[in-house]
C-alpha cells in the first residue's frame, strides 16, 4: 500500500532552544486540538549546540535569575532550578549565579513534558533532519532523511547554529586525533595532559576548551589564536548605569562609539564600571543595529564586530579570573595573528602564519582545536535544507549574506522580497536582521510572539 505523508498543523525544525521554546509555548496556550511536529536529528531535544556540554565547568553566560523561558515567569529558571535540588539556596541567592550549562537543556525538557501533559494539542517528535521543502497549496511538503514526508499548514525553521570550519590550508589533512572541535567535549577532555595545543579562535568556545582543559589538569602549553588576540571580558555586579540610551539610535556607528566611550568616562568618574553602561544598552540591542545605515553595518562587521562581542557576551568574572591566572602563570599564551597553513609533522602538528606586526608565527603542537565559532553566513551552514531553499529562490540570506531574510514578524522573505505567510524562522538564522537573536531574552520574545501568530491564524 502506499505511503501517505503524515498531516501536522505547525512543524518546527529544529529541536534545540529555539525549536522547544516555540513548541512550549504552542502548547501552553493551544485552546484546541492542534498536531505540531517537532523535528530534530539529535536523540536529546533542547541541548543544540549550547546545552549539549555536560561538563560542569561550562556556566552559564548569564545570571540564572535572567534564564526562564518565559517572559511572563522572570524567575521560571530560579524555581526549576530550586525543585531539582540543584542549589540548597533560596532563590534570591540563586538569581545571580552562573549555573552549569547542563541544567538549561533539562529544564526546557521538564517544561516541555509538563505542557505536553496538560495541553489539548498533541506534540509528535521526528528524530531526522528535513532536507528539503515543497510548497504546496495551503501547506508545505517535508522531505525527511530517513525517506519519509509529512505535511505542514504552517512551518517554523529553527535549525540552530552551524560550525565554522577551521581557517587553516591543510587541516583536512590532518589526523582526526590532531583535530579536535571545541564543542566536542569529550574530545577535548581526553587531550593528553602533557600535549601542547593549539585553540584557533578566543572567544566563548575556546573558554570551555581552556577549562575543561584546565580542570583534566593540562600541564602542556596552551596557545589561543585569533586576528584581534581579544578574550571576553568579566561580568560585573553592577545595576545598569543611569543614562537615557535613546539618542544612541541616531547616532551612525563612529558618533555612537563615542558616545558610548563618553559614557563609560561618566560611569568611571562615579565609581561605576563600563558593565553598567553595557547593561544600560542590552535592551536596544536589536535597535542599535537596525538603525545602523548598511554602509556602517558593513563597517561594523570589518572593524568592529569582535570588540562588540568581547563586551557584550562576557562571562563569569570567576572564570575570567582561572584564564588569567593561566596566562599570568605562562601556560596559556594569547597569539594576536593570522594563521594560514598546518600539517603533519611525525607526532605534531605545524602551525604557520602571521603575527600582527608582521614577524612569523611558526608552532608546533600536539592537537589544534577548533574554536572559531558559530557560521552566519548561510551559504556555508552545509545544511541541505537552507541550500534547497536559497538555491530555488524560496528564501534570502539575510544583509551581509547573514542567516535568513526576514519580516519584522519572522516571515522568511522568498528572493524578491516577498513574505511567506506559512515559512516562519526564528533564533539565529535572523542575526543578519536582528543581530541580537541568539540569547536567551530574544529566544524567549521571538518565541512567544510567533506561537501567538501561528495560533491566531488556526
Amino acid at each position: 500500500m502506499p505511503s501517505f505523508p503524515q498531516t501536522h498543523d505547525i512543524a518546527v525544525i529544529g529541536g534545540g532552544a529555539s525549536g522547544v521554546m516555540v513548541a512550549l509555548q504552542l502548547l501552553r496556550h493551544a485552546t484546541g486540538p492542534l498536531r505540531i511536529a517537532l523535528i530534530e536529528p539529535q536523540p536529546i531535544l533542547a541541548d543544540g549546540v549550547a546545552y549539549a556540554t555536560r561538563r560542569p565547568e561550562h556556566l552559564l553566560n548569564v545570571p540564572a535569575g535572567k534564564m526562564s523561558a518565559f517572559p511572563e515567569q522572570p524567575g521560571d529558571f530560579v524555581d526549576y532550578l530550586r525543585a531539582v535540588g540543584a542549589l540548597d539556596l533560596p532563590a534570591e541567592a540563586i538569581a545571580p549565579r552562573y549555573m552549569p550549562r547542563l541544567h538549561y537543556g533539562a529544564y526546557l525538557r521538564e517544561r516541555l513534558a509538563q505542557a505536553q501533559a496538560a495541553s489539548p494539542a498533541t506534540l509528535e517528535v521526528f528524530a531526522t533532519r528535513v532536507t528539503s521543502l515543497s510548497p504546496q497549496a495551503g501547506s508545505q511538503l517535508l522531505h525527511l532523511h530517513d525517506g519519509g514526508s509529512l505535511v505542514a499548514a504552517e512551518v517554523v525553521l529553527a535549525v540552530g547554529n552551524a560550525l565554522r570550519p577551521l581557517p587553516l590550508r591543510g587541516a583536512t589533512a590532518l589526523a582526526a586525533a590532531q583535530r579536535v572541535e571545541a564543542w566536542d567535549t569529550p574530545a577535548v577532555a581526553a587531550i593528553p595532559a602533557e600535549a601542547a595545543v593549539a585553540i584557533i579562535g578566543s572567544g566563548l568556545s575556546m573558554v570551555d576548551a581552556v577549562v575543561t582543559l584546565a580542570e583534566q589538569g593540562h600541564r602542556g602549553a596552551i596557545h589561543v589564536i585569533s586576528r584581534h588576540g581579544l578574550m571576553p571580558l568579566p561580568h560585573a555586579d553592577a545595576a545598569p548605569f543611569d543614562f537615557d540610551p535613546e539618542p544612541l539610535l541616531a547616532l551612525p556607528l563612529r558618533a555612537r562609539m563615542r558616545a558610548l566611550r563618553a559614557q563609560v568616562a561618566r560611569a568611571a568618574a562615579q565609581g561605576q564600571p563600563w558593565q553598567a553602561v553595557m547593561e544600560r544598552i542590552r535592551p536596544l540591542g536589536q535597535a542599535l543595529w537596525r538603525r545602523l545605515s548598511q554602509a556602517d553595518q558593513r563597517r561594523f562587521l570589518r572593524h568592529g564586530v569582535r570588540y562588540w562581542d568581547v563586551h557584550r557576551h562576557r562571562i563569569d568574572a570567576c572564570i575570567h579570573a582561572r584564564l588569567q591566572s593561566l596566562r599570568d602563570a605562562g601556560q596559556l599564551r594569547l597569539h594576536r595573528s593570522r594563521v594560514d597553513t598546518a600539517w603533519t609533522a611525525g607526532a605534531c602538528v605545524r602551525i604557520e602564519g602571521r603575527e600582527h606586526d608582521g614577524a612569523p608565527l611558526r608552532l608546533e603542537v600536539q592537537r589544534v582545536i577548533n574554536a572559531t565559532g558559530v557560521e552566519m553566513r548561510v551559504q556555508a551552514m552545509r545544511n541541505p535544507l537552507l541550500q534547497q531553499l536559497v538555491g530555488e529562490g524560496v528564501a534570502a540570506p539575510g544583509p551581509h549574506g547573514i542567516g535568513l531574510d526576514s519580516d519584522d514578524a519572522g516571515r522568511v522573505l522568498d528572493a524578491a522580497g516577498h513574505a511567506h505567510e506559512r515559512l516562519h524562522v526564528m533564533g539565529s538564522l535572523r542575526i543578519g536582521t536582528l543581530w541580537e537573536s541568539l540569547a536567551v531574552p530574544e529566544l524567549r520574545a521571538q518565541a512567544a510572539a510567533l506561537a501567538g501568530t501561528l495560533l491566531a491564524s488556526r
